[in-house]
């Protein structure tokens, strides 16, 4: 399989359309329509359905599509190594990261890299777990800062390096009488839930305790959860992330067991880590990290400009 074709074809099936991947390679449609034959030739079968509106591609063009974006995306990370060792600089990293992370954890970290590193330019995204996954796999960013709960499954084909536990807290109005010791004591009180994922793990915790939880309010702003429940609206449970970032005078929190905790990682495709701008940054997170105490041993930022990475 010729891995020139396998790039073109790529580059068409992320723009949409052939002529669209044409003007991105600065080529002649024809040209790039020659080489998408080929290349059907050699996989035996079409990978695109050509139509007025576009390209969709095929189950084969699917599967293909993941194998070239690892391809590209070892290519990219080469190339970035070897600018780095060309020009002697320390190039750039992309990141993604969830809010409250990006609130407490992301700062810390690129104010320690802006010191030991000035020359490294880092640029931020938010985004919440799901699509900062998609971010990584597509490489738009290099690194991603997310969480997950046990209830979550893995994401396949990426790097995860360990970075925190960050305890889960019920959070009630300031002036309530009776402090709940389990979680069912909560069973008729109405609840103001987060993100999708967020909202499973309230979903799930409240089901090992015996109870469907009545979500009145949905909202992924911590500060309105906070609001909420300052009000006599609603209870909530929010991460110790959350609460460093924003911590709202008229509620209080516990701490219940079953609520458990949730694991901040930092998403990555394997390889780009060896990248030396990438490295540091990721470094840098691992020192900034946790608020609970980190799952990994510290690194010392910088200690990757070399080119050794960190996993």
């Amino acid at each position: 399989m010729d891995s020139r074709r396998v790039l073109i074809f790529r580059t068409v099936a992320r723009a949409g359309s052939i002529s669209a991947g044409a003007r991105e390679l600065g080529w002649t449609q024809p040209a790039v329509s020659q080489h998408l034959r080929a290349l059907e030739r050699e996989v035996g079968g079409p990978l695109l359905v050509r139509g007025a509106g576009g390209v969709d591609l095929t189950e084969a063009g699917r599967r293909l599509l993941a194998h070239a974006d690892a391809v590209a995306a070892h290519l990219e990370a080469a190339a970035a190594e070897l600018d780095d060792l060309a020009q002697l600089r320390s190039g750039s990293a992309r990141m993604a990261s969830f809010p409250s992370g990006s609130a407490v954890i992301v700062p810390t970290a690129l104010a320690a890299l802006a010191v030991a590193a000035p020359e490294i330019e880092v640029s931020l995204v938010e985004a919440e777990p799901p699509e900062a996954a998609a971010l990584v796999r597509s490489g738009a960013v290099d690194l991603a800062l997310v969480f997950g709960y046990q209830e979550d499954r893995a994401e396949e084909a990426l790097v995860a390096a360990p970075l925190a536990e960050d305890p889960i807290r019920l959070v009630l109005p300031a002036d309530v009488a009776a402090v709940p010791r389990r979680l069912a004591e909560l069973e008729d009180r109405p609840w103001v839930a987060g993100c999708e994922r967020c909202r499973g793990h309230l979903v799930a915790c409240a089901a090992r305790a015996g109870f469907v939880p009545r979500i009145r309010h949905v909202t992924d702003d911590y500060v309105v959860v906070q609001a909420l429940v300052a009000r006599g609206l609603a209870v909530a449970v929010l991460p110790e992330t959350a609460l460093t970032a924003f911590r709202h005078p008229g509620v209080r929190t516990e701490e219940l067991p079953e609520l458990g905790s949730r694991r901040i990682d930092v998403l990555h495709r394997r390889g780009i880590e060896r990248v030396p701008a990438v490295a540091a940054l990721l470094a840098a997170l691992q020192v900034a990290g946790p608020v609970a105490g980190p799952v990994a041993g510290p690194v010392a930022v910088g200690a990757e400009r070399s080119g050794s990475g960190s996993a």
